[in-house]
């Protein structure tokens, strides 16, 4: 059991991003938290009063995991080589979303998103931040000659997470192929 304040909140927000992942928006309580992370009830309440700050807590836990694996990705994979290596790399990075952990924090990252809908605040949290793989799709489209690499980037990995969203909701994998239309429209 953590024995931390910053351990315990920690621990309460993960748990709450797989009580959401599991029974959505309108079964994440505190109770289900407390329940789920096997700690006695209330222990979430005394730790976040309201749902919005254990929403807003779950957010920001979130953001901080998706950014600590997106850095990491970034940084082990480096700037691709060529059109085959990012292409490879998006598809890595696709699957992880999909699968296991990845998937859990997907389904948790998207009812958000349509949760800050009407939570600006939460919408704040979201907004996309520059990482480690960002950097390097934007130097990798940049290096082939592209001007607007930036906004490329930005059109590219959107794409990327539709086609992710698409394959949670409708089930099954992204094909490479698709992320290879994808890239390759991104080159034109």
């Amino acid at each position: 059991m953590p024995a931390s304040a910053a351990a315990r909140r920690a621990l309460l927000a993960d748990t709450a991003i797989d009580v959401l992942a599991e029974h959505g928006m309108r079964g994440l309580t505190h109770r289900a938290v407390d329940r789920a992370a096997g700690l006695p009830p209330g222990t979430t309440s005394a730790y976040h009063r309201t749902r919005q700050s254990l929403l807003t807590a779950l957010v920001s836990r979130l953001v901080e995991r998706d950014q600590a694996e997106i850095q990491e990705a970034g940084r082990r994979a480096g700037a691709p080589r060529d059109a085959g290596e990012l292409v490879a790399g998006i598809a890595a990075f696709t699957t992880l979303r999909l699968t296991g952990e990845g998937r859990r924090r997907s389904l948790a990252r998207y009812a958000c998103a349509l949760e800050s809908v009407h939570h600006p605040e939460l919408r704040e949290i979201l907004v996309p931040r520059d990482n480690a793989a960002r950097r390097s799709v934007e130097e990798f489209l940049a290096a082939q000659g592209l001007e607007d690499a930036r906004e490329r980037t930005i059109t590219l990995l959107t794409c990327v997470d539709g086609l992710v969203f698409d394959r949670l909701v409708n089930g099954g994998t992204v094909p490479v192929e698709e992320v290879r239309r994808l890239v390759a429209a991104a080159l034109r």
